[in-house]
């Protein structure tokens, strides 16, 4: 039996690879075909690593082969998979905001939010202008924790669009699902519409000029992440976690999945939230209630920044219920805590757009109390 090998082509351009529009021969999926007697080998070229796309392709050229050239002939496929450089995330910017700094966490309760609510009021009291996104559509939780769980955002008119106008309280201008439910509402939604409120509150507001917007992010890795990222140019990110293992555990999958190659948003640090307790009668006694200093030694072995500890106090807890965060209590131990690790996620916002390439022109113009940038 002789095989020709333009026969064997003409018969392969009947076919497509799952997901192209072109068929095999004429998208390259087709390398090379050489026919040694009966025999036929096939050189496939993939862009996907997915089985299911291999194992088709492969089915569809032999199943092609036998239908229109000969049920005799014997056949190997030789799949090699190529996959091209993915472009870097750089979503759309937002005129006016000079850094996103998404925080997140890997679990849930370990003080995420709490944590982005005092980083925003210690930011205001350095001079800077804040924003904060609360993208936790599931539980949103900066109405309460800025006292205005009864505010309503209100349309304005910007250059002829109507736009959002984020509610503001102690400086912070903040945008939160939260606004648009009732407080005992349960936001039940697939993941394309939580993404859809997401991309209306985030560019469909008029959030003016930001120094820094933070974005609460839910727990996880999940829809919302990759929405995040995939509309904004995101500064950087920093992660929450507690001490114990358990959290350890699911803040060292939060880093990965900002460092991995599809996402690619520069880590800048960890957060040890509840690091530790000390009674108030004896103030230099210090009770690891979860563990010593496992997001401390997580970062040294990730090797990422130590952004600080911050310990269990019953008046951050109460602050936060209250709705004024207790970085804003004046001379406090709190206050001084808050004061560290916000200088340090600064300092290492500064020297990421000094020595990364940048997502967007993203400089930080005032530096006002904030000596550590010097």
């Amino acid at each position: 039996m002789k095989l020709d090998r333009k026969d064997i082509l003409k018969a392969l351009a009947t076919i497509t690879i799952a997901g192209e529009g072109k068929n095999m021969v004429e998208s390259g999926a087709i390398a090379n075909v050489i026919t040694f007697g009966d025999e036929v080998v096939v050189d496939l070229v993939l862009h996907t690593p997915a089985m299911h796309i291999k194992k088709r392709a492969e089915d569809d050229i032999k199943k092609t082969i036998l239908e229109l050239i000969s049920k005799d002939v014997k056949i190997k496929v030789n799949t090699k998979v190529e996959i091209a450089d993915k472009p870097e995330i750089k979503g759309k910017s937002i005129p006016g905001i000079k850094n996103i700094i998404a925080v997140a966490s890997g679990k849930g309760g370990v003080g995420k939010s709490t944590v982005t609510a005092n980083l925003a009021v210690t930011l205001t009291k350095m001079g800077f202008s804040v924003g904060i996104l609360d993208a936790d559509i599931y539980g949103p939780s900066m109405p309460i924790m800025f006292d205005v769980e009864n505010e309503k955002p209100v349309s304005i008119l910007v250059d002829g669009k109507s736009k959002m106008k984020p509610v503001e309280s102690y400086e912070v201008k903040i945008l939160s699902i939260g606004f648009f439910t009732a407080p005992s509402q349960a936001v039940i939604w697939r993941g394309p519409m939580a993404s859809k409120a997401l991309n209306q509150m985030i560019f469909d507001a008029d959030w003016g000029e930001l120094d820094f917007m933070l974005i609460d992010l839910p727990p996880g890795t999940g829809d919302i992440h990759l929405s995040i990222v995939q509309s904004l140019p995101i500064t950087g990110a920093v992660v929450v976690s507690t001490p114990q293992a358990v959290a350890l555990a699911d803040a060292k999958k939060g880093v990965s999945m900002f460092l991995s190659e599809a996402i690619n948003v520069p880590v800048l640090g960890i957060i040890e939230n509840m690091a530790y307790f000390t009674p108030e009668e004896l103030p230099e006694n210090k009770y690891y209630i979860f563990g010593k200093e496992g997001a401390k030694n997580l970062s040294e072995d990730l090797g990422v920044p130590f952004l600080g500890e911050i310990p269990i106090v019953q008046s951050i807890r109460e602050a936060g219920d209250y709705g004024r965060p207790a970085a804003m209590q004046v001379a406090s131990a709190v206050e001084h805590v808050f004061d560290e690790v916000t200088r340090n996620v600064v300092r290492e916002v500064v020297a990421r757009n000094e020595n990364l390439p940048a997502t967007e022109a993203v400089k930080i113009t005032t530096m006002a109390g904030c000596s550590t940038a010097k």
